[in-house]
């Protein structure tokens, strides 16, 4: 890296890298420059570098003593790029070769980039964040959204309502991909109704890269220019193709860039038909016959299935299939049939579709789900595709979700770490040892932070209160009484998460009235923050948040209650480092892992859950609190009421008393003991850190060594 550069040359090298997003003090140096237009501009550095010169900036750095803090950040940079000595050197072997492709149709990095929904993508990003840590070679390829998934806004009636705005790309962190003669690389899949055509960008996630594949390009038409455009957008025709660019055209781009993988890993099933396009190469490349070349493909690729409901498996038609397919089917010499049966549990049943879960688990050497239950769930789902095997012995294992800690750890809350857990603690996440270090933390010192960020996150809750009361033009009192919402020494319950059904996310509206008794006690007051989107196509989600909406308005949850607009990664953040409480609530045993209360957790928040997901293998009794039994009800509405009715009783009996019991200090010592066993014992079996370990152990290892395959 240059010494020679410009203050602003150097900003500009920050900000084109994404690993800026987890280092506080680099984030603080974009802030400094322009607080304003910081929160303004979604906190994209590239965006707000383009309306500071240079000649300001070094104007402003002078001014603000930022010089040295610049300087001192592009050094980092540069040593974190360049440095060799990584726990991916020692441990990954032949992945230094032939890197690890992760293929995935969504990426969760930050709020600038709006390549996301929700929790899939969050894991993905959080995937290339450790990967990059860690120094595991890894190179991930998805799509770029243009217009991202939507802008959630809700109407006077509290009804959602989805907005697409385009994304400006020379404000994104993107570098189009050259060929060796300077050219756009551009990659093609065929079609049975012409060929689809794709530019490529590169994102760097520290070390690791991410290659997004933009179908609006000349040549193709109207409908396949916009391809690319939205996240689970459009009807099964657009799923489809979006699915055949990112599973055929992601190892096309790879193939165009000279990436050999040794390791490919399909998360969830969009990416499925990236097997399919590595099968045709191996056929032309070494002139294999065709089950020869599938089961070397077979024996490099693993698979992690994310969803136990039934409507998260894309399924297609035989048209739709053959449309699409048809082309790749050829090259492969295979007949119709054959390619249908790749996407079927029964392979002779001409009326099942083809399920993309169903082909990743066909053309995968190892698969696992991301809990231990969901693991379970699994196997008795997919127990029809080895159906001479006992349940318990169908190959599907688990790996546990995890969340990047420094993306999802409040700077105070760092710098609380530094102070007490072991030098260099960020680099060893993954360790018991190094989380024992918090019980020698004065609780006075810990409450304090926690106080802190509840204050911030709270001041944030007011102003997009505020903020969504003058959109709809409502009536100033109406934005007075945003700008007093909610109170820093009441007990704040946070609920944050996509809005679909089986999550129940007015479970704790169950009974007003037992819930106004709780939320207007005039010594132990409790009160509620919500936010999550609702599929576009999910009225019955959007009806959860208009009945939230609802309770907000009725006068006995006056200042109580309040629900933010458009849930992204910004505003995931302000509350998982913010509440006391988070709320998960889910219909066990469909939650597959859920890693909200998992960031929670790093930042001292304690989870009030259905023993469900990652909370079941979390729960020990100390760190934080269950709902209802380890088990699920036959009678779905018999166990929405029993849950409710135990919801209410943990919050009445266990978690409001535990919360307001105060010593002569002030400080509820219960409490804060539960604060630290939570951050003792799950802060480093719930991280990515320890996740992307677990996958390179278990999973790539064996891909990139070609093991005998354990789906056989």
């Amino acid at each position: 890296m240059n010494e020679g550069k410009t203050l602003y040359d150097k900003l500009s090298v920050l900000a084109q890298n994404l690993w800026w997003s987890w280092q506080p003090e680099v984030v603080d140096l974009f802030r400094d420059l322009d607080p304003k237009r910081w929160r303004e501009l979604a906190h994209n550095p590239i965006a707000l570098l383009r309306e500071i010169s240079p000649q300001e900036v070094e104007s402003r750095a002078e001014e603000l003593v930022l010089v040295s803090r610049i300087n001192y950040a592009y050094r980092r940079l540069g040593e974190y790029m360049t440095t060799i000595d990584t726990w991916g050197t020692t441990h990954t072997g032949p992945l230094l070769v032939r890197p690890v492709v992760y293929l995935s149709a969504e990426f969760g990095l930050h709020e600038s980039l709006p390549i996301y929904s929700g929790g899939l993508g969050v894991l993905s990003g959080d995937h290339l964040k450790s990967a990059s840590d860690l120094g595991v070679p890894l190179v991930a390829v998805g799509l770029l959204y243009t217009q991202g998934y939507f802008i959630q806004r809700l109407d006077s009636e509290g009804w959602q309502r989805e907005e697409y705005i385009d994304v400006p790309l020379d404000k994104l962190p993107l570098e189009r991909v050259l060929d060796k003669n300077g050219a756009p690389v551009l990659v093609q899949v065929e079609t049975r109704g012409g060929a689809i055509r794709a530019h490529v960008w590169r994102v760097q996630v520290g070390r690791a890269m991410l290659l997004l594949l933009d179908s609006n390009v000349e040549g193709n038409s109207p409908q396949d220019r916009e391809l690319t455009a939205r996240l689970y957008g459009g009807d099964a025709r657009t799923r489809v193709r979006q699915e055949l660019m990112l599973g055929v055209g992601g190892l096309r781009a790879l193939a165009a860039l000279g990436i050999e993988p040794g390791a490919v890993h399909l998360n969830e099933g969009h990416s499925a038909f990236a097997p399919l396009e590595l099968v045709r190469r191996l056929m032309k490349s070494e002139s294999l016959p065709y089950h020869e070349a599938l089961r070397e493909v077979t024996a490099q690729t693993v698979f992690t299935t994310h969803t136990p409901v039934e409507a998260g498996h894309d399924r297609f038609d035989a048209g739709l299939i053959e449309e699409h397919l048809g082309p790749l089917r050829d090259d492969l010499g295979i007949s119709p049939h054959d390619l249908m049966a790749l996407g079927r549990v029964y392979p002779n049943n001409h009326d099942e579709p083809f399920c993309m879960t169903v082909l990743a688990l066909k053309t995968s050497c190892r698969a696992n789900a991301v809990s231990f239950l969901h693991g379970r769930v699994s196997r008795k789902m997919w127990h029809a595709l080895w159906p001479n095997r006992a349940e318990a012995d169908v190959p599907i294992g688990h790996i546990t979700n995890g969340v990047h800690v420094l993306s999802w750890l409040a700077p105070q809350m760092r710098q609380l770490y530094d102070r007490h857990l072991p030098q260099d603690w960020p680099r060893r996440t993954a360790r018991p040892e190094v989380w024992k270090g918090i019980e020698q933390v004065d609780d006075g010192e810990l409450w304090e932070t926690h106080q802190a960020l509840k204050a911030r996150m709270l001041d944030f809750v007011r102003r997009r209160v505020a903020r969504q009361c003058r959109r709809r033009n409502e009536p100033d009192s109406a934005i007075h009484d945003a700008e007093q919402l909610l109170d820093l020494d009441t007990l704040t319950i946070g609920f944050a998460r996509r809005f679909a059904t089986y999550k129940r996310a007015n479970l704790v509206f169950t009974n007003l009235e037992r819930l106004a008794t709780l939320m207007r006690n005039a010594h132990r007051p409790v009160q509620l923050v919500f936010a999550g989107k609702a599929h576009p196509r999910d009225d019955a989600g959007k009806k959860y948040i208009q009945r939230i909406i609802e309770v907000f308005r009725d006068a006995r949850f006056r200042g109580r209650i309040a629900f933010i607009e458009d849930y992204d990664i910004n505003v995931a953040r302000h509350l998982v480092q913010g509440v006391d409480i988070w709320l998960n609530t889910p219909r066990r045993p469909l939650e597959a892992s859920g890693t909200s209360g998992q960031k929670a957790v790093l930042n001292g928040g304690l989870n009030l859950s259905v023993l469900d997901g990652w909370w079941a293998e979390a729960y020990d009794g100390t760190n934080g609190f269950a709902i209802g039994p380890a088990r699920a009800h036959g009678d779905v509405d018999i166990g929405d009421e029993r849950i409710a009715a135990d919801l209410y009783r943990v919050l009445e009996t266990t978690v409001v008393p535990l919360y307001y019991e105060r010593d002569e200090d002030g400080l509820p010592r219960g409490w804060i003991e539960r604060m630290k066993s939570a951050i003792r014992s799950l802060g480093w079996r719930f991280n990515a850190d320890r996740m992307v370990m677990d996958y390179v152990r278990e999973s790539y290892m064996h891909a990139a060594g070609g093991s005998s395959c354990a789906m056989v």
